[in-house]
């Protein structure tokens, strides 16, 4: 075998069935390999949008996500989404093509320094040197990715360690074919042979067996006991479940079950979206800050006290704290917890629903309370859905609408801002792993990506993107990626003509709209004209028969865009962007 062959076979062996790239002479070995191999090769339009395929990939299935991508810029492009993968803590794989090893550092092609550049984004970083070690490589990339804190990995697969041997001597052999003439071609020809000797050395030797990933770390089974004790006490309770406690793709009907055991009023957060269902009596949407601040226990499930619970402020400080997480550091953020259960958030929860008793009878008037402010405050929303909104359509009516066809194995994929902030308040997934958004870095841009990964980890799922305009500008060209791989995804854009939730503050602070005002585009059209197939819903349109058609014709493996143009709307008056 080759190195890409020896590359695919370990991806193969850890049940990695699709690859996610954009081509490059670096990388061919790898992506010939894992097309003979049955491996699905998904080629996107920027390299950005294959490492955040890989990303939903890893999210949705619980294996490694893995993206292969060329040398120099091919690497430099996926960085935003390395980081936004370590700061989300998703298990994703990048694969790096790089210059031949006897060319580092000689000015070749695309050859630069990518450890230094990659590693402050990864949990690790690897450079392979020899064949013999690309398998060894590959598979401490895909166990250190899932293990732990999960998070991405970089692997440096030079050129050389690709190929045939005979093509890569015959690459060395081209620029010294004639015979030596002096003690310096005897030289060179003597230290390319050493050099190639060294490279290929070994490699015929058996390759490490595939093992299983690594199981997720649990907490200690004190500190459940002790968290148990303290809720049997708790008069208040609250539960926080955020997207970490979802690692562990296998187990979440355990977690489901473990939440409805434990009976605590719960919120979810970013991925964790969707959990419980629609209808389940137990979760809450809306008021979560009020709702803390008057709790006196309060459980954070994978979720850090960061800018999202204000720097831990929204836990107030007579409330016993009991903070689940495998990042040590994350438990502890800004905020020193009663408890700290360090190891998987979703393994916490199910031994502390074993030990903590059950559901409490004084707890029911808290539930009934907090329920209570979320019916109030969906009534409010419907009322505000239905008024006319100035220029164009009702951003909540279009949210709406999108909701009410939302079918039970439903993926929503949120990139933008105002549109998508709006969308958070309406749209509810209809079950565990039906929500992506990009995590803590608030990153536009992965809506195509994350769109592409999960259209192809759950092919017979609905797939929506919820985008704002601005973000949109991102991921246009890769409906030329969904029309070439027959992706049935269904994009709405909220068209509002601007960087709405820049300019909500901006305006009002600073009293000029600089740099935040777009055009209202025919996305629609761009998208036709990329393969798709567009859809306009401006004021007075039929909202429901528009979406139920662009979703037919994904059903049928036709891309569909739908360009709606909104109007005026305060629903988010006062957010802030930072």
């Amino acid at each position: 075998m080759h190195g890409g062959e020896r590359v695919v076979e370990v991806l193969r062996a850890h049940g990695v069935t699709a690859l996610f790239t954009l081509c490059g002479g670096h990388i061919s070995p790898i992506l010939v390999a894992a097309k003979a191999k049955g491996i699905r090769v998904v080629d996107t339009r920027h390299e950005v949008t294959a490492a955040f395929a890989a990303d939903a990939m890893a999210r949705l299935t619980g294996i490694p996500g893995v993206a292969a991508v060329t040398a120099g810029p091919g690497v430099t492009n996926t960085i935003t989404a390395l980081k936004n993968a370590q700061m989300a803590q998703s298990p994703l794989v990048l694969l790096g093509g790089a210059t031949a090893t006897l060319l580092r550092g000689r000015g070749s092609l695309q050859d630069i320094d990518q450890m230094a550049l990659v590693k402050p984004h990864v949990k690790l970083a690897l450079r392979v040197t020899r064949v013999r070690d690309l398998a060894p490589a590959i598979e401490r990339a895909l166990r250190t990715s899932i293990g732990g804190v999960p998070g991405p990995v970089f692997v440096e697969c030079p050129v050389d360690l690709l190929y045939p041997e005979h093509v890569v001597r015959e690459w060395h052999g081209a620029k010294t074919a004639r015979a030596p003439k002096n003690f310096a071609e005897h030289a060179e020809r003597a230290y390319v042979d050493w050099h190639l000797g060294r490279v290929f050395g070994g490699s015929a030797l058996a390759e490490s067996a595939a093992r299983a990933l690594p199981a997720p770390p649990e907490a200690a089974p004190g500190v459940v006991e002790k968290a148990a004790s303290l809720l049997r006490r708790a008069q208040r309770p609250l539960l926080l479940v955020g997207s970490q406690a979802l690692l562990d793709v296998a187990g979440l009907d355990h977690l489901t079950l473990a939440v409805r055991a434990l009976g605590v009023p719960v919120y979810l957060s970013g991925m964790a979206r969707g959990l419980m269902g629609v209808d389940e009596p137990l979760q809450l949407r809306h008021k979560r800050k009020e709702a803390l601040r008057e709790a006196d226990l309060v459980i954070l499930a994978g979720v850090p006290c960061d800018f999202r619970l204000d720097y831990g402020r929204h836990v107030p400080g007579r409330a016993v704290l009991i903070a689940a997480n495998r990042s040590r550091a994350d438990a502890r953020r800004n905020r020193r917890p009663t408890v700290a259960a360090i190891g998987a958030p979703e393994r916490f929860l199910r031994a502390l629903a074993v030990r903590s008793g059950g559901p409490r009878k004084e707890w029911a008037p808290w539930l009934a309370a907090l329920r209570g402010r979320d019916a109030a405050r969906d009534a409010e929303i419907a009322a505000q859905a239905d008024a006319p909104a100035a220029g164009g359509l009702n951003p909540l009516a279009v949210c709406r609408a999108l909701d009410a066809i939302l079918g039970r194995d439903s993926v929503i994929v949120a990139d933008g801002g105002d549109f998508v902030g709006t969308a958070s308040y309406v749209l509810r997934p209809r079950g565990p792993l039906s929500w992506l958004d990009p995590g803590p870095f608030g990153t536009l841009g992965v809506g195509a990506g994350f769109a592409i990964g999960a259209k192809v980890a759950r092919p017979h799922s609905d797939v929506f993107v919820v985008f704002g305009d601005g973000s949109f500008g991102y991921s246009l060209a890769e409906f030329d990626t969904f029309a070439r791989h027959r992706l049935g995804i269904v994009a709405l854009i909220g068209n509002d003509g601007g960087w709405t939730q820049i300019a909500r503050e901006q305006v009002e602070v600073l009293k000029d709209d600089v740099g935040t005002v777009l055009a209202r585009t025919d996305y629609e059209r761009a998208a036709e004209g990329l393969g798709g197939r567009g859809f306009r819903l401006e004021s007075g349109g039929d909202l429901d028969a528009t979406l139920r058609q662009a979703l037919a014709g994904a059903r049928a493996g036709h891309a569909a865009c739908v360009n709606a143009l909104l109007g005026q709307s305060d629903f988010r008056k006062g957010s802030l962007s930072i």
